[in-house]
């Protein structure tokens, strides 16, 4: 199913958490695709009845890159901890008691992790969750796409997608040269592995 309606899929995540139970709603694509603009514009849509929990808090730290020699590939999926990623996702499934969850989120100013800069209270009966990998049924990604309630693919025109992940480098400090001699290497083949993923989405997303 595809659809390009924001008041539609506003909707729809309003449905998935409409009994009251934690839900989690998982919207994956390519790097620039534009999830933390859709994601973000869905739980403010939900007016209080979602947070928004990204992916991206689960980067490991610079320092930790440049010790295993991945830093060169910043962004790829073993960049991550994604079996953190993996833990916060049960927990936030199944909250225990009234006390809050608090997950970390991805200072781009930093270009690093911070730890505990999200808040998600007990009773918000919907997590919005946003990253590249959710859909990969591999290595240690591959249990997250069972713990999302529903999965949404976002599909993004490839010229438009790439300038925009070009100006995001440029906008935080980086070289126009060097940005796009990254986003043709590092983000490019991070993007072929996401696509040959999609077809693990309930929902393909194009917006304009």
């Amino acid at each position: 199913m595809e659809t390009s309606d924001l008041a539609a899929l506003t909707d729809r995540a309003r449905r998935l958490g409409a009994d009251g139970r934690r839900r989690v709603l998982g919207i994956a694509g390519a790097p620039g695709a534009g999830k933390s603009t859709l994601a973000a514009r869905i739980t403010e849509g939900l007016q209080g009845r979602a947070v928004l929990v990204p992916m991206d808090g689960f980067h490991l730290a610079g320092a930790e890159l440049e010790r295993l020699g991945r830093a060169d590939r910043k962004g790829a999926p073993d960049t991550f901890d994604a079996a953190g990623y993996v833990a916060l996702l049960r927990r936030l499934r199944h909250p225990e008691g009234q006390e809050p969850v608090y997950a970390p989120a991805f200072d781009r100013a930093l270009e690093e992790p911070v730890a505990g800069s999200v808040r998600v209270p007990a009773d918000v009966p919907l997590v919005v969750t946003e990253g590249n990998y959710l859909l990969l049924d591999e290595g240690p990604w591959a249990p997250v796409r069972g713990l999302l309630d529903e999965a949404w693919f976002l599909d993004a025109d490839p010229g438009l997608r790439v300038s925009r992940l070009v100006e995001r480098h440029v906008r935080f400090g980086k070289p126009r040269p060097y940005a796009e001699r990254w986003v043709a290497g590092s983000d490019e083949r991070n993007a072929r592995l996401v696509e040959r993923h999609r077809a693990r989405a309930d929902l393909v997303v194009r917006l304009g």
